[in-house]
């Protein structure tokens, strides 16, 4: 079983129970080389990032899933995107110099956002926005999940500069249940579960130690990667969007169009040459391409 950047799933036998392990440990350490976000900071978007992995392997499509949490504090917007294929990217933007308090104190009045993007043509995007309650990243989340899904969710999160990760249970409506009182037990197991143990123990210890008197069936373990999806492509996209006199407006000012992708820093330039075959017919960017 992987201990190291993986999700391994299990489920009660004979209950209508589910859970989820995620350790992310290189996966998040990539995200941290491409900005010095103070340690307030740090922990929260580590949190949301290990609650995304935890959250799309509940789903079944192809696609990808963004977790927005939007405040009016010093925080302003945690980002993270999760897919399908296992990847994950984050990022976050914030005002000033952030002192240590706690969640409501860094994000103040704010909105949870989750966005869900299908691969498919033929399947809608969906959007789900909810006020941002709740003392912590997994509070917040959970409320989400009773009052937009419905669904009874038991989530804990922990992060630090060198691992995040998070356990998920959740209740199965549609799913006969043998034993009733099995997420009654679950979660009041999960909430001895420590940051601590989190973070260090793999997925089979921590399992061990909360339910070694359950029935559990314990799947394999999945690896989970960082992933950027920006390219020079999507891009010249995003600049054909904004339309041909506001590019012509920006090269005229400044010569040049430069654009920093937020996830991972790589840096694209498009000269006056380069914008002009933005709107040539048959004529798309050189993929990978990055100029800085």
């Amino acid at each position: 079983m992987l201990t190291t950047d993986s999700l391994t799933r299990f489920m009660f036998e004979h209950a209508a129970v589910r859970g989820e392990l995620v350790s992310l440990d290189e996966t998040w350490r990539e995200v941290l080389k491409h900005a010095e976000y103070p340690a307030p900071l740090q922990t929260l978007l580590g949190e949301l990032m290990a609650a995304s992995a935890l959250l799309i392997a509940t789903l079944k499509f192809e696609g990808s899933m963004i977790l927005q949490m939007q405040g009016e504090g010093a925080v302003k917007l945690l980002v993270v995107e999760a897919t399908s294929e296992r990847t994950l990217r984050a990022t976050a933007q914030w005002d000033g110099d952030l002192t240590i308090g706690n969640f409501a104190d860094l994000l103040g009045e704010g909105r949870l956002i989750i966005t869900l993007d299908p691969v498919s043509a033929d399947k809608q995007a969906y959007q789900g926005i909810v006020p941002l309650q709740g003392t912590d990243v997994a509070a917040a989340l959970m409320h989400y999940m009773a009052q937009s899904e419905q669904l009874d969710t038991h989530i804990v999160l922990a992060a630090d500069e060198e691992c995040a990760a998070g356990m998920l249970l959740q209740k199965l409506p549609d799913m006969v249940d043998g034993d009733p009182d099995a997420w009654n037990r679950a979660t009041h197991l999960a909430a001895t579960l420590k940051e601590e143990e989190l973070l260090t123990l793999d997925a089979a210890m921590i399992l061990h130690r909360l339910f070694h008197e359950e029935d559990l069936r314990v799947f394999e373990a999945e690896s989970v990667r960082f992933a950027c999806t920006c390219s020079r492509s999507r891009v010249a996209d995003m600049l054909k969007m904004l339309g041909r006199e506001e590019i012509e407006s920006v090269l005229e000012e400044q010569g040049q169009i430069e654009v920093q992708c937020e996830f991972c820093n790589r840096h694209y330039r498009f000269d006056p040459i380069d914008a002009a075959q933005l709107w040539l017919p048959n004529v798309t960017a050189l993929e990978g391409e990055t100029r800085h």
